[in-house]
């Protein structure tokens, strides 16, 4: 949920910097749960406009976190028009080394990296 709430909060509309996988598919995950809880309830008090009034809401910071997961790995966030290849690159694992996008959040900044491989 915290990845969820930082998505959210922190990074509504910032499509610059990276993302690693867990902010990512946590992030879908409970986006997942919450539409399908919204439609449940949405259906049983005769509003279904609920869940696509909260469609509306993260179809920004979705995008965004789509777009910054791409960074992660090193690619514009063009890629993410394109669908057939999105599952494969969203899941690819993150790039150690910074990149043109920023630092990577998972690994750090590349002085720690290389003071590892020594």
């Amino acid at each position: 949920m915290e990845e969820y709430l930082k998505v959210v909060k922190e990074h509504y509309a910032d499509f610059q910097g990276r993302a690693r996988r867990r902010e990512y598919w946590m992030f879908a995950l409970f986006n997942f749960i919450i539409s399908i809880v919204l439609g449940g309830v949405g259906t049983a008090i005769k509003m279904p406009f609920i869940s696509t009034v909260y469609a509306f809401a993260v179809l920004i910071p979705g995008i965004a976190v789509g777009v910054r997961r791409l960074h992660d790995i090193g690619k514009s966030g063009w890629w993410l028009l394109i669908p057939i290849f999105n599952i494969v690159l969203l899941a690819t694992d993150s790039t150690p080394q910074s990149n043109e996008y920023g630092a990577s959040p998972k690994y750090g900044s590349d002085e720690l990296n290389e003071l590892g491989n020594n």
